[in-house]
C-alpha cells in the first residue's frame, strides 16, 4: 500500500509556491493544471510543470500532476506536456466511471512507448467528485493496474448534489463511505478531499479523523500547516503500535506455538482477526518509516 498521508496541491503556474514544495515534508506533491489554473495560464502552467516535475521528488516525495478532465478538450495537451521521466503519477479529475480510467491508461501507455519510458511506470489516481462518479466508483477502481489512489472531491460533489458543504461533512457521509469501501476492496489508498478552512487546525483535525474512520489514509492538502496534523492522524499512535507488538507476540508465542488460535492479553481475547489487525498496524508503521527515511536521504 502506497503511503499518501499528505498530497500537497500547488497551482502549476505559480513558481514561487512550487519552489518551496520539496521542503514541506508532504508524501506526494501534485502540480495542478486543473482548477487552480485560469484558462489563460494553462499553456504557461504546462511549461512550468515540465521544468519542475523532476525536482519535486528530491526529498522523497512523489511527483504528480493533476490534468484537466476529459470533457475540457485540454487533457491531451496536458498529457503531451507532462508525461516524462521523473513523473510518478497522473491524477484524473471528474472521473465518471470505468471508461475514463481505461482511456487514460491507454493514452499513458501510448505516450510511454513513444518516449521510451517503462510501460506502466506512471501511476494513476482518480478524483471522484460527482454523483455519477460516486455511483460508478466501485467499477472504476478495477479498470487499471496503474491505479494507486481514489480521491474524494467534496466541493464539486456538494455542488453537484445541490447541498451546502460543511466542515462537519454530514452531507458527505455516503460518498466518503463508498469511496473508502471501494478503495479498500481494490487495494488502493482512499484519499480525502481538501479542507478549505486551512486556518482552523481543530476543525481540520476533526474532519480528518472522521474520514480516517471511514477508511481514508490520506488527503489533499492546500496549505503546508495541514501536513503535520494529517501525518499524525493517518499514522498509528505510539500506544496503538505498542498494543500491536504486544498482542502479536502473545498470539504467536502463547497461541499459535501451542496450537491455539486465541489467547488472552490484559483481559482481552485475541483471536485471528485481532492478530491480523495488529500485523496490519505494524506493516503500516514500517511503510511510514521507509517513507520518512527516503525523505531524509
Amino acid at each position: 500500500m502506497a503511503v499518501r498521508r499528505t498530497d500537497l496541491y500547488l497551482p502549476a503556474h505559480n513558481e514561487h509556491m512550487i519552489e518551496k514544495a520539496p521542503t514541506r515534508g508532504a508524501d506526494v506533491i501534485t502540480l495542478d493544471l486543473e482548477d487552480a489554473v485560469p484558462l489563460s495560464e494553462k499553456a504557461a502552467a504546462r511549461e512550468i510543470a515540465k521544468r519542475w516535475i523532476p525536482k519535486m521528488s528530491v526529498n522523497g516525495a512523489e511527483s504528480w500532476v493533476r490534468i484537466n478532465a476529459w470533457d475540457t478538450d485540454l487533457t491531451m495537451d496536458d498529457l503531451d506536456a507532462v508525461v516524462m521521466e521523473g513523473l510518478d503519477g497522473i491524477t484524473l479529475p471528474k472521473c465518471s466511471g470505468p471508461d475514463d480510467v481505461k482511456r487514460l491508461d491507454f493514452m499513458l501507455t501510448d505516450l510511454e512507448k513513444k518516449r521510451a519510458l517503462p510501460v506502466g511506470g506512471i501511476k494513476m489516481a482518480i478524483l471522484i467528485e460527482t454523483a455519477i462518479g460516486i455511483m460508478n466508483v466501485d467499477q472504476a477502481v478495477w479498470c487499471s493496474d496503474r491505479l494507486v489512489a481514489v480521491i474524494f472531491g467534496a466541493v464539486d460533489y456538494t455542488r453537484d448534489m445541490r447541498v451546502t458543504r460543511t466542515d462537519e461533512a454530514d452531507e458527505q457521509f455516503f460518498a466518503r463511505g463508498k469511496i473508502g469501501v471501494a478503495a479498500r476492496a481494490a487495494g488502493l489508498v482512499a484519499e480525502d478531499a481538501p479542507f478549505p478552512n486551512y486556518a482552523d487546525d481543530a476543525a481540520f483535525e476533526a474532519n480528518t479523523r472522521s474520514g480516517a474512520q471511514l477508511g481514508f489514509e490520506g488527503r489533499q492538502i492546500i496549505h503546508p500547516r495541514q501536513i503535520p496534523i494529517a501525518h499524525k492522524v493517518y499514522s498509528p499512535t505510539p500506544e496503538r503500535v505498542e498494543w500491536a507488538k504486544k498482542i502479536t507476540k502473545a498470539f504467536e508465542e502463547e497461541g499459535l506455538a501451542k496450537g491455539s488460535a486465541s489467547v488472552g492479553v490484559d483481559g482481552q481475547m485475541i483471536d485471528t482477526p485481532v492478530y491480523r489487525d495488529g500485523l496490519n498496524i505494524l506493516a503500516r508503521v514500517k511503510e511510514i518509516e521507509e517513507k520518512e527515511a527516503a525523505k531524509r536521504k
